[in-house]
């Protein structure tokens, strides 16, 4: 996860976050996640759910241990964007569109407040450089030679989970209105389940077609406004984040 001023990263049972203060120092904690339930993480649907709530769970920690890190959509430009999107979202499921476009749109409306956080911003010279530290080391190759799209991108999520809500949504508004907000609630999180199963599928099946073309969008979100090519400064706090993270799990950062 790319943040304002640094990166978080976190592998299975560890997690590092590393930050560039304005006075240009570079600073870095660290920490154990929480041991999830084996059961419920073999649990198709449910495992996506519990990795996106042990992220809520460990971003207030990563804060306190860390205070100087800044989240993405901190900021008066990424509040006001959030504040529009819901104003508008709700006037359009309040018009005389149909369900099925209404949802569509504010679906597409979502996508605001993450693209006010990134373009212009460092926000994207960092998620670049996340993806380059990473896919270095995947590679075998120095991160200045990695390419700054990542397969494993949250972005790729974005196709499935808009589908995923539109189609949720879509079946909420044919209850009566005293019971879609608790339904609207179940299919936000029914909507999380499969887009992440979704994306384990495209993670496992990477040359498949279906999954090329799943992938497609995302890469083009990268391309074009997610992520830029990172300063040597950026790439050296990402670098410093992904070696905390390889140290506490025992394995040797890479050498080039």
């Amino acid at each position: 996860m790319a943040l304002r001023n640094g990166i978080f990263v976190h592998s299975l049972d560890h997690w590092a976050a590393a930050v560039r203060t304005p006075d240009g120092e570079l600073r870095l904690a660290s920490g154990r996640k929480p041991e999830l339930p084996a059961g419920l993480l073999a649990v198709p649907g449910v495992r996506g759910v519990l990795r996106m709530a042990e992220m809520g769970y460990l971003l207030p920690i990563m804060r306190r241990r860390l205070p100087e890190a800044r989240l993405p959509v901190e900021g008066a430009g990424s509040a006001a964007a959030l504040g529009a999107t819901v104003v508008v979202s709700r006037a359009i499921r309040g018009s005389r569109l149909s369900p099925l476009t209404a949802e569509l749109l504010g679906a597409s409306l979502a996508l605001v407040p993450a693209m006010a956080s990134l373009r212009g911003s460092q926000v994207a010279g960092y998620h670049g450089a996340e993806h380059k530290a990473i896919g270095g080391y995947e590679h075998g190759q120095a991160a200045e030679q990695a390419t700054k799209e990542h397969d494993r991108c949250g972005s790729h999520m974005v196709g499935p989970m808009l589908a995923a809500s539109v189609v949720g949504n879509v079946l909420v508004n044919r209850l009566p209105a005293s019971r879609r907000g608790p339904a609207r609630l179940v299919a936000g999180v029914a909507a999380i389940g499969a887009a992440t199963e979704v994306f384990g599928w495209m993670t496992r099946h990477h040359d498949n077609p279906v999954s090329r073309a799943l992938r497609w969008p995302g890469y083009e979100l990268q391309r074009v406004a997610a992520t830029r090519e990172p300063t040597e400064q950026e790439l050296e706090v990402a670098q410093a984040a992904l070696h905390e993270v390889l140290r506490l799990e025992g394995a040797k950062p890479l050498t080039v």
